[in-house]
């Protein structure tokens, strides 16, 4: 748990939304918003985020199904959505957060965010990393705000 405290630290302390630490290091780290940061640490790091502990501003079922792609062992969420608690859960991987919310909602607040519809029609982490990546390289947008 000693990475999950390291990527919390530096999620705060640097401003940022997405921090990811692996054996005591961190290996990437973004103040991009949405899911973007999150399909760039994998294009770059691939199987290499296996293990790792991820601390995010916004876990939804988007974040949430990216973490269990990748296998991380642990997530710590600013803000975190029911139903990526759920795939969390689902997935066993233990989480901590400090405000839940029901839904993760688009930019200008009147939907439920796009990334996280495509999460939730997924079966499972393999097939949502495949449409949030598609979703993305087309132009989608990432993650909204919190209710």
């Amino acid at each position: 748990m000693q990475d999950l405290k390291i990527a919390k630290l530096r999620l705060k302390e640097g401003n940022l939304t997405l921090v990811i630490v692996k054996e005591g290091r961190v290996i990437f780290e973004t103040k991009s918003q949405g899911v973007s940061g999150f399909l760039l640490a994998i294009e770059n790091f691939g199987r290499g985020l296996a293990s790792s502990s991820v601390a995010d501003k916004i876990v939804g079922a988007a974040a949430a199904m990216l973490c269990a792609y990748c296998k991380v062992v642990s997530v710590f969420a600013v803000t975190i959505s029911e139903e990526g608690m759920k795939v969390l859960e689902n997935n066993n991987i233990p989480y901590e957060f400090e405000s839940r919310v029901p839904n993760i909602l688009n930019h200008d607040r009147t939907d439920i965010c796009p990334f996280e519809k495509l999460a939730a029609g997924s079966r499972d982490p393999k097939e949502a990393y495949d449409k949030l990546k598609s979703f993305s390289d087309s132009g989608g947008r990432g993650h909204g705000k919190n209710p």
